[in-house]
């Protein structure tokens, strides 16, 4: 009864396994857009950043800096805003502060990743299932009409290849973009990592409690 039930589920071809290998094309470039976009909606610009850390480290302007950090979008505008918060606490609850919104923001972009990574390790393999499933049919048509033997088999494995070439088609591209990703968010969360140093660097020059001017 088994035997006879995974037969039938194999007869059925790979036509089922390159539908899901285009739906998960589809999610991986929907998952890509997303991602670009969202690197680019939180990333700070680089010069009023910057700017406001020197300024802050000629005046010791803590509420000006918080100020100047509000105003700027991003993930490092966000973490710095995290850790100023918290200066009047001292510089340990300033760094569990830098700590707690880098976790923050490193969850937040690598969310989704995981759909690339998937899909580029294991489409491959489900190319290769389908071509698997593809031969079965081919050589069960074999046996049933060995009048076209020949003609039978050739079309059947060659539509059954199709499978794992459409699998590594699919897996090439997701590996490129999840090594992309992962390179971009690193460097972004290493220069967030010098900046919260920098910031940390400021404030124990100066000492606590900070002054407010």
């Amino acid at each position: 009864m088994l035997e006879e039930s995974l037969l039938t589920f194999a007869l059925g071809g790979a036509e089922w396994v390159l539908w899901l290998l285009v739906a998960l094309s589809v999610a991986c470039l929907a998952v890509s857009i997303e991602r670009a976009i969202g690197a680019f909606i939180h990333h700070t610009p680089s010069a009023p950043l910057h700017e406001a850390l020197r300024s802050f480290g000629a005046s010791n302007d803590l509420p000006t800096l918080r100020s100047r950090l509000s105003e700027l979008r991003g993930s490092a505008a966000r973490v710095l805003l995290a850790g100023a918060s918290r200066a009047e606490q001292g510089i340990g609850s300033v760094e569990e502060g830098l700590l707690a919104a880098t976790t923050r923001e490193r969850i937040r972009m690598e969310r989704l990743l995981a759909i690339l990574g998937t899909t580029g390790a294991n489409a491959p393999f489900i190319g290769l299932f389908g071509t698997v499933l593809g031969i079965i049919k081919a050589f069960h048509e074999l046996a049933e009409n060995q009048a076209e033997a020949a003609s039978a088999v050739m079309a059947g494995i060659s539509e059954a290849l199709v499978a794992t070439a459409i699998g590594l088609m699919v897996a090439i591209p997701a590996v490129v973009l999840y090594n992309i990703f992962l390179r971009t968010n690193k460097r972004a969360l290493s220069n967030i990592d010098a900046l919260a140093h920098v910031l940390l660097a400021q404030l124990k020059a100066e000492g606590q409690p900070l002054s407010q001017k």
